[in-house]
């Protein structure tokens, strides 16, 4: 009976680990921003830069405030949990220093901002790529 339960188990965490889908950024096909570091992934995410190279301004685009996409881009890019993102924009609203990413409905609002601007980045779900947009980082969230 034992066997048969970690069998069951292994089977479960396979097939959640296949149906989870990478992250993406994205951005405009046109855009001259071809590829970026994780580093500057998280500067811009954290509202630390507002440009790369030569490209002014970079404008980032976030995911619903409660949606799991959003919930595992800040947990597999930086290793922290959400509940520290939020208080990190918080503090940093509090103080008037920053404000955080703008935020949309879903996968398919950002990509339809940033078809229309060569200066927005977002992330969406790597099921929902397609030609209207260029990946620029790849956030791995399963195993390899």
């Amino acid at each position: 009976m034992m066997k048969y339960w970690i069998a069951i188990f292994v089977l479960l965490l396979l097939t959640s680990t296949q149906t989870q889908a990478d992250i993406v950024i994205v951005v405009h096909p046109s855009s001259r921003l071809k590829h970026l570091t994780q580093q500057q992934v998280i500067d811009i995410y954290m509202g630390r830069i507002h440009s790369v190279g030569d490209i002014d301004p970079v404008i980032p685009y976030d995911q619903p405030q409660d949606s799991e996409i959003r919930e595992n881009f800040y947990q597999f890019l930086m290793g922290r949990p959400i509940a520290f993102i939020n208080a990190y924009w918080a503090r940093l609203l509090f103080t008037g220093r920053a404000s955080p990413p703008r935020q949309v409905t879903d996968n398919m609002s950002i990509i339809d901002i940033v078809e229309k601007n060569p200066n927005v980045i977002g992330y969406i779900d790597e099921r929902n790529l397609n030609d209207r947009v260029s990946v620029v980082f790849r956030v791995v969230t399963r195993a390899q």
